[in-house]
Parts: C-alpha cells; sequence; structure tokens
C-alpha cells in the first residue's frame, strides 16, 4: 500500500470518528421571565402641585411726599432689617416748612403768655370792680383764642416733623429688596412704586387642590366647623424648585377655602414654610408634594404593565405556565417605579414583571430558579 492510499485511509477515518462524536452544540432555550404574585400593600403616593412662593408680609414701598430722590441706600435682592435706610427724597423744603413752623408755634407761645397775663389782670380788676363785666369777657376769649392759636401751630409744626421724616423711607419689615424701578435724581410722589420689601422670614406657597381630590382624602364635610381640623390632620409638604431641588425645611398647610372655584373645580391652599436662610424669595415658582397614603391596595411595577394605544395590559400566568394578557386600570404614584393597579387584577394573581413587553399571548412562561 502506498503513501497516497494511506492518506486516503485516514482521512475516511477521521471524518466517520467526527460523524460518531456526541458534540455539545448550543441549543435554543425559551426566553425566562421574572414574575410577582398580587398581593395588597399600603404605599404613600407623593401628589405634587403646581405652587407659586409668596413673603408672608409683602410691601409695596411708596413714598408720602414728593420730591427728587437723592439716595438709594439699598440694591435689588439685598435682606435688610426693620428700620433700616432704603431711601432719601431731598429734605430741603420739608426742613424749611418745619423751621417756619417752629417760628410759629413761638409766637403762638408768646400771644398765649401775653393774653394770659392780660386776662388775669383783668380779672383781677373786676373783682375790685375796676373794670366791667365786657372787659373781663374780652380778655378771657383773647386768652383762647392765643390758647387755640397754639394748638394749631404745634399742630402744623408736628406735621411738618412728620412730613420731614418721610423723607427719609426705612423698611417696615424684616425681608428682601426686590426690583427697584427708579433711580437717583428721578422725581417721585406718592402712590409710585419703589420697589417690593418682602418679609421672607416664613414664606407662603400658594397653590390649588383639585376638587375630586379633596373628595377622596376627607373622610368628613368640608363644612366651615372641620376646615380647621382637616388642615391640622394633613401630613407635612415639600417644596421642589423647577431645577429638582427640593426645599430642606418641611411647611404645612395653614389655610384653604371652603368654596370650590365654580370655572377651575379646585380648593386655593397656601403652605408655609420657614426661611432662616433667606433662600425663598417671592415669586419662586416649583412644585408643592405632599404625602398621600393609600392603605390595602394592589401594587404592582411599571414595568409588569405594557402600554397599548390607549389600554394597559399586564400578563397573567395560568396554571398551565401559560401567559394571558388581562386588561388592567392603574395609576401612577409618582416614584417611578409602581403603580397602583385600581381593576382587573385579583390578591393571589401571578403576572410577568421584568421581560413583560416580549410576551405573547398564550406563551409558556419559563421561570427562574428562585422563583
Amino acid at each position: 500500500m502506498n503513501r497516497k492510499h494511506l492518506e486516503w485511509i485516514f482521512m475516511i477515518c477521521l471524518v466517520a470518528g467526527l460523524g460518531s462524536c456526541n458534540l455539545n452544540m448550543p441549543k435554543e432555550k425559551n426566553t425566562s421571565f421574572e414574575t410577582l404574585t398580587v398581593e395588597k400593600q399600603d404605599i404613600t403616593v407623593p401628589v405634587k402641585y403646581s405652587a407659586r412662593m409668596k413673603g408672608r408680609t409683602d410691601v409695596i414701598i411708596s413714598p408720602q411726599v414728593s420730591g427728587q430722590l437723592t439716595r438709594i441706600a439699598v440694591t435689588e435682592g439685598q435682606r435688610v432689617t426693620k428700620g433700616t435706610v432704603l431711601f432719601v427724597i431731598d429734605p430741603r423744603n420739608a426742613q424749611l416748612d418745619l423751621e417756619a413752623a417752629e417760628a410759629s408755634l413761638e409766637a403762638a407761645l408768646a400771644a398765649e403768655s401775653s393774653a394770659k397775663l392780660e386776662y388775669e389782670s383783668t380779672k383781677n380788676l373786676f373783682e375790685k370792680n375796676i373794670v366791667s363785666q365786657y372787659m373781663l369777657t374780652d380778655a378771657e376769649n383773647s386768652y383762647k383764642h392765643a390758647v387755640a392759636s397754639v394748638k394749631q401751630a404745634r399742630a402744623t409744626a408736628n406735621r411738618a416733623r412728620v412730613t420731614l421724616g418721610f423723607c427719609t423711607i426705612t423698611a417696615p419689615v424684616t425681608g428682601s429688596i426686590g426690583e427697584i424701578p427708579v433711580r437717583t435724581g428721578d422725581q417721585v410722589s406718592p402712590g409710585m412704586q419703589l420697589t417690593i420689601l418682602s418679609g421672607n422670614s416664613n414664606m407662603d406657597a400658594e397653590f390649588s387642590v383639585t376638587e375630586g381630590l379633596v373628595e377622596q382624602m376627607v373622610q368628613y364635610g368640608m363644612s366651615t366647623a372641620d376646615v380647621d381640623k382637616y388642615i391640622a390632620s394633613l401630613p407635612d409638604v415639600t417644596f421642589v424648585m423647577k431645577n429638582g431641588t427640593e426645599y430642606p425645611h418641611k411647611g404645612r398647610i395653614t389655610s384653604m377655602t371652603g368654596v370650590v372655584n365654580a370655572t377651575t373645580g379646585s380648593l386655593s391652599c397656601k403652605a408655609s414654610f420657614p426661611n432662616p436662610e433667606g433662600h425663598l424669595y417671592s415669586g419662586i415658582q416649583g412644585t408643592i408634594v405632599l404625602p398621600y397614603s393609600e392603605k390595602d391596595v394592589i401594587v404592582v411595577p411599571l414595568n409588569a404593565v405594557v402600554r397599548l394605544q390607549d389600554k394597559s395590559l399586564v400578563y397573567k400566568v395560568q396554571a398551565d405556565s401559560t401567559a394571558t394578557a388581562v386588561d388592567v386600570t392603574v395609576e401612577e404614584v409618582g416614584n417611578g417605579k409602581d403603580c397602583i393597579v385600581k381593576s382587573g387584577l385579583s390578591v393571589g394573581d401571578q403576572i410577568v414583571t421584568t421581560g413583560a413587553n416580549n410576551v405573547k399571548e398564550g406563551q409558556q412562561v419559563l421561570f427562574n430558579e428562585d422563583n
């Protein structure tokens, strides 16, 4: 047998040997799904409302006298205490008016003193039957007129003093300065808005609660007598700013109108927040988060719910391990991972969670080893 024949025999044996070997080739496997047994539980739902912050004692700062604005002593956003000088109006005319009023008062006091001496002298002479009753009455009237003139002059001087004081505008409350639309040198007059001083040691978040939710939460009638009791029973609320930052101090709902707005179908509410660091300002918009407790409800993961147009489906695992789609009514709880099932499932039902989007009707579901 030559070498060529040996090579052919070797190749034939090799092929036959490979064909007879039992190779572990990859096999197709069914997809494995995670499942959950439905049960009831308590859950806290974060109910959210759009809100706007407002200082509890926001004050519009306006001048009470006319004149030229000679000094702006604060800047926008500056935090000031009660009594801090904010604006100064040219006081020269008011100072001159005060000096004139004080001079008139001094003249009236002098006239009163002379009239008093004259009256006392005439009265003494009348008692000695030296002068007539007419002269005594005339002297008495002159004295009374002088006394009245002093009162009038004193009132004029006091008014001039107050007017001079109005030339220096001070902060009526502690708070933060808002926008200042005027500039030094502007002519100002009573009623003109110079700025808004937000008394922000405590802030109120204004928001509206829907009538439907109130009906859910209130277990007794919203009569006037019940409002205070209901407000006191509400939990603390959280304020979340537009950038997603959560304000570190909790707030309390302090007021709720007892009348539903006929146009919006809502109740206006206020929640009070402490503002010790002054981080909250009037006009800030954000979200009020009210934790609302749902008790004894069916809660399932959001990944178990398949959305098909206007329907929500959950795949229920049957006794033979096949999946059947059932319509459910769900309500998201706002935590991004769970929802409450209002209808369609019962306690003890087994549903597909992870992988639900890949399930086909009637498909046999293979369970993980730990299930």
